[in-house]
């Protein structure tokens, strides 16, 4: 079992930053956070879920992010704190959205824009304001 908490969430104005983190916890969670490729999503009301960025399983620090946020965000794992990491700078009213953490056992940065993740968090909102 795999819980995911996401936090950081708020409202900047554009062209400001904010970090999100997700700490994942349970069962399988925290003892075996290493082994889950993690990756950020974020849906905008009235839209579908979109893939924001991700980072792979293990010791692998390969990142993929969607060409709307390349440049300005990154994507980064802790695994001794159990939580993946978004900084989200220059942020634009376009980026406000309810953000997503999601898990799924050992996939890599790019598999997780592409597969269906297997664990998903509550969501944080973030809302950037012209």
């Amino acid at each position: 079992q795999v819980e995911l908490v996401e936090s950081g969430g708020g409202l900047v104005q554009a062209g400001g930053s904010l970090r999100l983190s997700c700490e994942a916890s349970g069962r399988t969670g925290a003892a075996y956070f290493r082994n889950y490729g993690m990756a950020w999503f974020r849906q905008a009301p009235g839209s579908e879920r979109d893939f924001v960025a991700s980072v792979g399983w293990g010791e692998n620090t390969d990142t993929y992010l969607s060409d709307s946020v390349k440049g300005r965000f990154t994507v980064s794992k802790d695994n001794a704190k159990n939580t993946v990491y978004l900084q989200m700078n220059g942020l634009r009213p376009e980026d406000t959205a309810v953000y997503y953490c999601a898990a799924t056992p050992m996939a890599s940065a790019q598999a997780m824009g592409t597969v269906t993740p297997s664990y998903w968090g509550q969501g944080t909102q973030v809302t950037v304001s012209s």
